[in-house]
């Protein structure tokens, strides 16, 4: 199989857009868009696999809960991946583990012809994907206590410091998705940006309902796969950060 492809930096927004304030009270409704929606090259196979796959394996966003267990047409453990990027190793992941549910979100449609092939070619059953801003997901299609665990895996990271504001993972978001994980789940994010890793240890680390596994960033789990990118990186010395907390 075909190691994840990582998936490229966002074009910067001018300042001011994208970018909104959090409400009041805890809800999330005006919100941060972390992703500029852009199409990129959709090749014949994605475009086939969109189209013919995508009514199967995928989900449609409607402002009405989800009933996840009807989805996967079984009761398992649900893990909600967001951003998958090529979805490489979104597939290897749910391949290694049968017994999991993964409900997958991702904007680019690129990468979702690309996971809708891998789910055909490896006959994949326990994955949906949900083309939709995973915010609007979590607030309108998922019920607290609903997810056993979390994948945040190399999101978009803003690296220049005016557009930190427009990051995915800032306390308002975590604090509305720990509700949506049930007692004993857990949240995990993998970032190759030690500024962001910080950023992310100190919003993990002040939610009250999460609680770190290790002192401060953990060793990979086996269920996450090295990836290609991600073994050029570490060959050039470059770090890799693994958090991941456990719902109270």
């Amino acid at each position: 199989m075909n190691e994840l492809t990582k998936r490229p930096h966002p074009t910067p927004l001018p300042d001011g857009e994208g970018a909104h304030e959090s409400p009041r009270d805890g809800q999330v409704n005006r919100h941060i868009r972390s992703f500029v929606r852009r199409q990129g090259r959709l090749s014949v196979a994605q475009h086939r696999a969109v189209d013919t796959l995508l009514p199967r394996f995928g989900i449609e966003y409607t402002a009405q809960p989800l009933d996840l267990p009807a989805a996967f047409a079984r009761t398992a453990p649900k893990i909600l991946e967001i951003g998958f990027g090529m979805g490489d190793s979104t597939a290897t992941i749910a391949l290694d583990n049968p017994a999991n549910d993964y409900l997958c979100l991702e904007v680019h449609t690129p990468g979702v012809g690309n996971l809708l092939k891998l789910i055909d070619a490896h006959g994949i059953a326990n994955i949906r994907i949900i083309q939709h801003d995973a915010v609007e997901v979590m607030r309108d299609m998922l019920a607290d206590g609903a997810l056993d665990g979390v994948h945040i895996f190399f999101p978009d990271p803003w690296h220049k410091a005016r557009h930190n504001k427009r990051r995915l993972i800032q306390s308002p978001f975590i604090a509305a998705l720990v509700q949506k994980i049930t007692v004993g789940g857990y949240i995990h994010v993998a970032t190759d940006w030690q500024n962001y890793a910080e950023q992310v240890l100190q919003v993990l680390s002040d939610e009250p309902l999460l609680k770190n596994t290790v002192a401060d960033y953990a060793p990979r789990p086996a269920y996450r796969p090295l990836t290609k990118f991600e073994k050029r990186g570490l060959n050039l010395g470059h770090g890799v950060w693994d958090l991941v907390f456990t719902r109270v």
